[in-house]
């Protein structure tokens, strides 16, 4: 056994290359193990064992820097660098992050959650290389699901301009998370599918070699004919004319290909991208199958593929897909838009029963924002379907192009609130603070799944402009559905208990939490009220003014940053009506940034549990001191 003798990249350089495949076998092995326990992200990192082998073979590592996109493919680089013992903690609260974390290792020198950002950060790192006078290598891996983003088009554009020596790796496995769409997809289709390229290549640079003493404009005619075939033969002549030298496909399985390829590449001077062809899944047959289901997974039985997965009630993605089919048969005119998450926002269903009006931009946040403002304009019903922590992407086109416009957007936001083992850059506890201050917003979220279904429902019938709906990742309530839908009055709140004195306000799945404190509370004789705080913007101006005069003691519960959401917008509102005594007190997600764990476990990291509500009540009361101490290690 190669692998536990493995503690740092530096041994891998006196391996062979026969070796390194045993090797690699051996990491196969242990992330199936290991991950069928976890869970985690599986496919892609099974993907990337020959190429991640060859990187730290060939570099030196961290003096020469590996620059991984998303972070979600570099469980290997992990391994490799010594946390191989730590990986029964993956995904853990205080365990190790499911991304590359710069806190975690010297070698983590780049850390992402969401795509497209690699090739930003490897200009930023060879241009101050280069303003130091260093030598070390600078390199870039990318998937071909990555290369869709716009801001990796910006950067290739910038690094073909300067010229400057980098390396970028494309991972070609024809896949992101969900089949990749577009352009750019069907030319590494056209790449890959080429197999007379490379015999092509080498047989025009052969015939040129051997003629013999070119110089001067014979030598010039000479290049401008092996230019000239180069734009007929070679599949990358898009990125040789951004001003990269293209390497490939190279078979990203084959070590001692990558090897030799990697050589090639520190020969030249400027920035060079190598194209590397990989199976997602690699090695393990269920994930080869549908590399899709096998992205991110949850705990599994290795022998059968069969994945562990409590019985539940079903997720709220799962409620708002069908009932999108519902709207969809209402009412022709309702498209749904997404950036390349089909599947994570519960839209495989939506595409099978209406095909043309599904639309998957790819990663492409932005490009999809404009585009549903535009659809608005021409009188269709477009539903942009992201999660809110990709949503932040767009926040431009939000601002410039739908809600200036005042379009008639739907925002359908998933991941709305804590995500649990995905961690700080998934965590979906700002888009409030960032939509809840755009003019002509409505945004709100439901108390329940059934709750959620009327919500889309009037905002299918809401034609003033740009709506949104949140909702959180985790399993509904399990409450009745009502079999007909209807509209929600705009800007109204829901009185679910009474109280005396206090009542807690509360939105999304945080009503629960209060009407659970307001319960324990009751045995102990404190009578508090509860509101489902369903309208994020507008207020409730009715309901707030009457607490306010009523003298009632008011808690801002909600699983989103304290600053600038609901609680800042009751805040807000009673200075507004200079209402200068009500007694407002907040409680969200303080000023830090929450990492990975279950999201319990953030929750009480956070202070948003039950206990923590009735302790905070009480200290109102005067009945107890409340204190709440972050356990978080950011």
């Amino acid at each position: 056994m190669l692998l536990p003798q493995i503690n740092d990249p530096q041994q891998l350089k006196s391996l062979s290359v026969g070796e390194l495949a045993a090797l690699a076998e051996e990491i196969r092995q242990f992330l199936i193990e290991k991950l069928s326990v976890t869970g985690g992200h599986l496919a892609s990192n099974l993907g990337v064992v020959e190429l991640t082998l060859a990187l730290h073979y060939c570099y030196d590592s961290p003096r020469d820097k590996m620059i991984y996109d998303v972070g979600h493919q570099a469980y290997v680089h992990k391994i490799l660098t010594g946390r191989q013992d730590r990986f029964d903690s993956l995904r853990k609260h205080g365990g190790l992050c499911g991304f590359v974390k710069r806190t975690e290792s010297e070698h983590d020198v780049w850390e992402a959650g969401h795509s497209s950002t690699s090739l930003s950060a490897a200009m930023g790192m060879a241009m101050a290389r280069d303003l130091k006078g260093g030598d070390n290598k600078v390199i870039a891996v990318i998937g071909d699901g990555a290369l869709t983003g716009g801001m990796a088009f910006e950067a290739l554009n910038h690094i073909g301009h300067e010229g400057r020596k980098l390396m970028v790796i494309l991972n070609d496995n024809e896949m992101s998370i969900a089949p990749n769409v577009g352009a750019m997809h069907n030319y590494l289709s056209k790449i890959r599918s080429d197999r007379h390229y490379l015999r092509a290549k080498d047989e025009v640079e052969g015939l040129l070699k051997k003629i013999p003493a070119i110089g001067g404009r014979l030598a010039k005619t000479a290049q401008n004919v092996k230019d000239g075939l180069k734009n007929m033969l070679v599949p990358g002549v898009l990125f040789e004319e951004l001003g990269f030298t293209y390497l490939g496909p190279v078979d990203g399985h084959d070590l001692e290909k990558m090897i030799d390829t990697f050589h090639q590449a520190d020969n030249v001077s400027g920035p060079v991208l190598v194209h590397v062809l990989t199976t997602k899944g690699k090695g393990y047959k269920p994930a080869e199958v549908d590399s899709y289901k096998w992205h991110g997974i949850s705990p599994y039985k290795i022998e059968s593929g069969q994945v562990l997965q409590a019985v539940g009630n079903p997720m709220y993605t799962e409620v708002f897909g069908q009932t999108l089919i519902e709207l969809g048969h209402q009412d022709k005119r309702l498209i749904a838009v997404t950036p390349a998450m089909p599947g994570g926002s519960g839209l495989f269903p939506f595409a099978k029963e209406f095909p043309d009006r599904m639309i998957d931009v790819g990663i492409a946040e932005q490009h999809a924002a404009t585009l549903c403002a535009a659809l608005a304009m021409e009188g269709m019903k477009p539903v942009f379907a992201v999660y809110s922590t990709f949503m932040q992407r767009a926040y431009d086109q939000i601002v410039h192009d739908i809600c200036r416009h005042n379009a008639n957007v739907m925002f359908a936001i998933d991941r709305a609130g804590f995500v649990g083992a995905d961690g700080e850059t998934h965590q979906g506890v700002y888009d409030i603070a960032f939509m809840r201050h755009i003019p002509n917003m409505v945004l709100m979220m439901p108390k329940d799944e059934n709750e959620l279904r009327h919500m889309m429902k009037t905002a299918l019938d809401y034609n003033e402009g740009p709506i949104a709906y949140r909702y959180p990742r985790i399993n509904g309530t399990g409450v009745a559905m009502d079999a007909e839908l209807h509209s929600l009055p705009i800007g109204t709140w829901e009185r679910l208990r009474p109280g005396e004195d206090y009542a807690v306000l509360a939105c999304g799945p945080m009503v629960q939490v209060a009407e659970e404190a307001a319960e324990v509370l009751k045995r102990e004789g404190i009578q508090v009220g509860v509101v489902n705080a369903r309208f994020l913007k507008p207020l409730d101006n009715t309901m707030l003014l009457d607490l306010a005069h009523a003298g009632t003691g008011m808690v801002v519960l909600e699983e989103a940053s304290q600053a600038g959401s609901l609680g800042s917008a009751v805040l807000e509102f009673f200075a507004e009506h200079e209402i200068y005594d009500a007694h407002v007190h907040l409680m969200g997600v303080p000023d830090i940034f929450v990492e990975h764990g279950s999201i319990k476990e953030q929750r009480q990291e956070t202070g948003l549990t039950v206990e923590a509500v009735c302790a905070r009540i009480k200290s109102m009361k005067g009945l107890s001191t409340y204190t709440y101490k972050s356990t978080s290690t950011s």
